[in-house]
């Protein structure tokens, strides 16, 4: 390498090797800038950085480029972590652990499809859910896409770098931390789904699209706090993407579709009204959150909260080797799922419990042998055991049966219950 690009391209490209990198082989960017804009240009033996527009970041040259980078990226990085709000540590959460199992199994399998987690106001649903920040593992996208597109899998690609990958151009790769967008109660719909950029519409005479929340939340998680609030349009558009993968934009002459791939987070309480049932069936698994009662246990919650509000980062610094130990069985979960095996009669017998409790649809099936194969999976084990069906399958199928206004027993006890019966 060092003979084909000289002494201070080979420097750089070892150096800049774990920030950015081409899917297949190594190809180094040149730089083009002006005073309006910064591009890539594929040419060996150069370095490039994708700057802001109209806004010139660096000033190049060759021989320390690896180290402006360096720096600045770390600079960028450590500004941003210290100037986000401090969040509350996930291993800090007393109890609940009906919710907390829930939304760790969606993390290791994002096709499991979401949580929804209902329960009565001030257990720490919310609280709970952003608290899951520092577990998100890193993923590979493609470097500058909105979209996040995965540049080993088709399906989660976005049209333009698609129509890259198909022309056979090379992609640049980086490594970022799973998103997790909020979706506030009072947005609207083109903020939402998208709209026309009206700037490049006014400078450049050009219709241009501005991607919204759905995009930015694809291939992450996209958390929507009182659920059951939520308005009607802004259900149909969540109902839509959940239910293709794709979010489609129709406006001022422009049509263009994006993935949208997301975990699906939602939370409420069902005293403040109920969910429509389509939505409803959407989320791949149900959490019920309660009023904790013990009173020691009361009071340890109440303590913690008031360490927390004290001093933030010393609490965040008691919990950190808990913290990371959580990451790295997440991290090793999601990377031996692929081979956790579920015996056919295990099967079967999922089915059979759908079946006889009259769930609609494949659905409940297919995430209660997802969710199954998760739990093995967090539990370090490569084969599913009828304990683990046991642990998940009333969250993955209590929402999804037939409501009877006369029935006094709790959804989930009469999954237990037609469980054990076809499982003994």
């Amino acid at each position: 390498m060092a003979t084909i690009l000289g002494p201070s391209s080979a420097a750089i490209s070892a150096s800049c090797g774990s920030l950015i990198y081409p899917s297949s082989k190594l190809v180094i960017p040149s730089i083009s800038i002006n005073t309006g804009s910064c591009s890539w240009k594929k040419f060996y033996g150069g370095i490039g950085i994708q700057g802001t527009k109209g806004k010139p970041q660096f000033h190049i040259a060759v021989t320390n480029v690896a180290s402006e980078i360096n720096s600045v990226q770390q600079a960028q990085k450590l500004g941003a972590k210290e100037s986000q709000r401090p969040v509350y540590p996930f291993a800090a959460i007393v109890g609940q652990d009906e919710m907390k199992l829930c939304l760790l199994l969606n993390v290791i399998d994002p096709k499991i499809g979401g949580v929804m987690i209902m329960g009565d106001r001030g257990t720490g649903k919310s609280t709970t859910v952003r608290s899951l920040v520092d577990l998100l593992p890193e993923i590979k996208v493609v470097f500058g896409d909105p979209y996040n597109s995965d540049p080993e899998d088709p399906e989660s690609m976005g049209i333009e770098v698609r129509e890259k990958v198909t022309k056979g151009e090379e992609l640049m790769i980086t490594m970022i931390k799973i998103n997790m967008v909020d979706l506030p109660l009072g947005a609207t719909e083109d903020r939402v789904c998208g709209t026309i950029d009206i700037e490049k519409a006014l400078t450049e005479g050009v219709k241009a699209f501005e991607p919204g929340l759905l995009a930015k939340a694809n291939r992450g998680i996209l958390d929507v706090d009182e659920v059951n609030l939520l308005d009607d349009h802004l259900v149909d558009v969540l109902l839509d993407s959940a239910a293709s993968g794709w979010n489609t934009v129709e406006r001022e002459g422009i049509s263009i579709s994006h993935p949208a791939r997301f975990i699906l987070i939602g939370s409420g309480n069902p005293e403040e009204g109920e969910l429509r049932p389509q939505l409803l069936d959407r989320f791949g698994m149900h959490a019920q959150v309660g009023t904790v009662r013990d009173a020691e246990l009361r009071v340890k919650i109440v303590e913690e909260r008031a360490r927390f509000d004290k001093n933030p980062k010393e609490f965040r610094d008691s919990y950190k080797a808990e913290q990371e130990k959580l990451q790295q069985q997440i991290a090793s979960a999601r990377s031996s799922l692929s081979s956790v095996q579920i015996d056919q009669d295990l099967k079967v017998k999922i089915s059979q419990v759908c079946a006889e409790l009259n769930v609609d649809g494949l659905r409940g099936d297919i995430v209660t042998n997802r969710a199954a194969k998760a739990l093995a999976a967090l539990k370090g084990r490569d084969c599913v055991t009828a304990e683990d069906i046991a642990t998940v399958i009333p969250n993955c199928l209590r929402h999804r049966l037939r409501k009877d206004p006369l029935e006094s027993i709790d959804s989930g006890l009469l999954v237990i219950e037609k469980f054990y019966e076809v499982f003994s």
